[in-house]
């Protein structure tokens, strides 16, 4: 069913295929910038990815600052530290070289420069933003987050391990740059927890309440790409093509969740990461069939239609439509099984150490999470409760 209104907006410019990487002297040149500062984490480096961004500079006049320490879960205290770093250097960009958590501190780094503060909770929350930022490129190194496509930025805060989240238009990067070399090192387990992520980011805002046709597009796209090669490039890593699929379905996850947002699965998902440290691709792996179970009555329609991307037209016209709903949810859970024995993805939070003692804490920051009004089913403590004690086992 089309809705009366919607809304689509997506302005990153993208650069997509091999040796994408070799446009970013230009695209700064297009921005205006010739001093950027470079963002990125300790195993970028070490698998050597940051070389290419040397190499696409070594014959300009561009000089770049350093930072290699993004933590995986990136606090508001890293980002204080980068954005003075980036004022003592002079920088005039960000380049985000990184994951989720790289892009994320980047997006808010660029919150504090711009608007010359040192305190990122003043912009906690929903269009508070309203200034256009510094100029912005992304190089994904991970097929997950979509980050690179979205007005969103979640970071931790450091007080109180409470997952911060900053949704802006001003948020959106300029430009980014899918490069398929820059995922080849990426390790078999991340590539799992990675591409279960954008696989949520598809499924999961595909039946909540911001959904459109648009979007809907995009999110078809992402499903088929991720069923068709995210199980190839685990077994066969080195595969640049399967790889380059994975990114480009990433970034169409992204765009579909920036414009639709999300549910239950991410609020329960930006919880349990802020209070035990979950990574957020294992949290989707865990929290997508439960969230999908617990929405079959409101929008069971809609789940099943989502068989067709991951199955295929041939088994989605063998099932009847009645059953639909249920073997989209069985398909995930047997995709997640063959991910657990390929890799050891957990498939519980049992299997992902996430203790009970915390369940009722997780379950109160879960229910006051921003995505949690966008899911189709209400969700209140006991219910959030409930589907924490059904994602033990």
């Amino acid at each position: 069913m089309i809705p009366s209104y919607f809304e689509f907006y997506n302005p990153v410019k993208i650069m997509a295929g091999k040796n994408a990487l070799d446009n970013l002297p230009f695209e700064l040149m297009q921005l205006q910038a010739k001093k950027p500062l470079v963002i990125t984490d300790q195993g970028i480096l070490k698998a050597g990815i940051l070389k290419s961004v040397k190499k696409a500079f070594s014959e300009t006049d561009i000089t770049f600052s350093l930072f290699d320490r993004v933590p995986q879960d990136s606090s508001d205290k890293i980002v204080k530290e980068l954005a003075n770093i980036y004022r003592e250097t002079k920088s005039d960009s960000l380049i985000a070289l990184g994951g989720g958590s790289v892009i994320d501190t980047a997006k808010a780094v660029n919150i504090l420069i711009t608007h010359e503060s040192d305190n990122l909770l003043d912009f906690v929350g929903s269009d508070i933003i309203n200034l256009p930022l510094k100029p912005l490129i992304i190089i994904p190194t991970t097929s997950g987050t979509g980050s690179e496509a979205t007005g969103v930025a979640v970071i931790k805060n450091s007080i109180n391990n409470i997952k911060m989240g900053f949704s802006s238009q001003h948020i959106i990067p300029d430009v980014a740059l899918l490069d398929p070399r820059m995922t080849l090192t990426l390790p078999p387990l991340l590539t799992a927890a990675t591409g279960m992520d954008a696989l949520t980011h598809a499924m999961e805002s595909s039946y909540c309440s911001q959904r459109n046709p648009v979007t809907t597009a995009f999110a078809f796209s992402a499903i088929k790409m991720i069923s068709e090669h995210l199980v190839q490039v685990i077994k066969q890593p080195k595969d640049s093509d399967a790889r380059f699929a994975l990114s480009t379905a990433a970034f169409l996850a992204g765009v579909r969740l920036s414009n639709s947002l999300a549910g239950m699965v991410h609020s329960l998902g930006h919880a349990t990461g802020g209070v035990c440290g979950l990574p957020h691709g294992i949290a989707m792996n865990i929290f997508l069939p439960h969230g999908l179970k617990y929405n079959l009555a409101k929008a069971g329609d809609l789940i099943g239609e989502l068989l067709l991307p991951l199955a295929g037209s041939e088994f989605f016209t063998q099932v009847p439509k009645v059953d639909r709903p249920v073997a989209t949810i069985k398909y995930i859970e047997s995709l997640r099984d063959n991910l657990y024995d390929l890799v050891n993805l957990p498939r519980s939070l049992k299997e992902a150490n996430v203790p009970k003692s915390e369940f009722e804490t997780i379950a109160q920051y879960a229910i006051n999470d921003g995505s949690i009004a966008f899911n189709p089913e209400e969700v209140d403590y006991e219910d959030a409760l409930h589907v924490l004690n059904e994602a033990y086992n």
